[in-house]
């Protein structure tokens, strides 16, 4: 093996450094470390936790798309509100667009929790 060569196989086989990794993302709980949480705090097996975490959800937004409010004790209320029609800008042409009424989800915090931040 040439020295060429030897520099090549190592390059390949030489673990890559990782990539910085942005604050966001390492302060995001995201879904399987809910149910992981879920699973460790109810002696349930992760497929378990999975199956209730995603039934929870689904009744969720279920509520949501019928336009109910859904209140979560300690953390607060989501709910559907109206966006009027209102005129935009459309970026780099400056054009103005006319963008139609809506709904989005709002979320309002619980006191209790406010007041812990």
């Amino acid at each position: 093996m040439t020295k060429k060569s030897a520099a090549k196989t190592t390059a390949k086989t030489a673990p890559a450094t990782p990539a910085p990794v942005e604050a966001a993302v390492i302060d995001k709980l995201t879904k399987l470390q809910l149910i992981d949480q879920v699973a460790l705090r109810t002696n349930m097996t992760k497929r378990e936790a999975g199956l209730a975490v995603d039934a929870a959800l689904e009744a969720i937004v279920e509520a949501l798309k019928s336009g109910k409010s859904v209140g979560l004790t300690g953390l607060g209320t989501l709910d559907v509100r109206a966006t009027a029609a209102r005129t935009g800008v459309r970026p780099g042409t400056a054009e103005k667009i006319q963008i139609p009424a809506g709904k989005k989800v709002g979320f309002k915090v619980a006191t209790d929790l406010k007041k812990a931040l």
